[in-house]
């Protein structure tokens, strides 16, 4: 038995919207679909996403975006107007950013963490701050 590849179905309000959200600001192409659909693909490299509008999934849908360059995509980003939830931040695993589409769905951006950087800050999904402790256990930040 082999699995594929995953593929996300985001849950949007309106597909127009959300398609020029996606194509004009965070660089993404339209494979196939549109708003007369109600359904569309969108990719950018190896990452496709599905849009769906008013059905499948629920808003707020947080996602993880493998990238090459984390830094550089938010400085593309920030030009391009993009809503950055998130700054890129250090972690064990990635350095990442979170970036938010106009129905609220998250994509967490990251790419290889950075040597020797302290752990920054994390801001979970009701925007409250967390930080690693000394014991390396995350406590909110008040």
């Amino acid at each position: 038995m082999t699995f594929e590849g995953v593929t996300p179905v985001l849950r949007v309000r309106h597909l127009a919207a959300s398609l020029r959200y996606y194509l004009e600001v965070l660089g993404f192409r339209k494979d196939w679909g549109g708003a007369d659909k109600g359904f569309a693909s969108v990719s950018r490299g190896d990452c496709t996403l599905f849009l769906s509008q008013g059905d499948q999934g629920h808003f707020g849908t947080w996602v993880w975006v493998g990238v090459s360059d984390a830094a550089a995509l938010h400085e593309e980003y920030r030009r391009r107007g993009a809503k950055i939830r998130h700054e890129p931040t250090n972690y064990g695993w990635a350095l990442e950013m979170q970036v938010e589409d106009p129905d609220g769905n998250v994509l967490r951006m990251g790419s290889e963490p950075l040597e020797g950087e302290a752990t920054g800050e994390w801001l979970d999904m009701e925007r409250r701050r967390w930080r690693m402790g000394a014991d390396g256990s995350w406590k909110r930040q008040r």
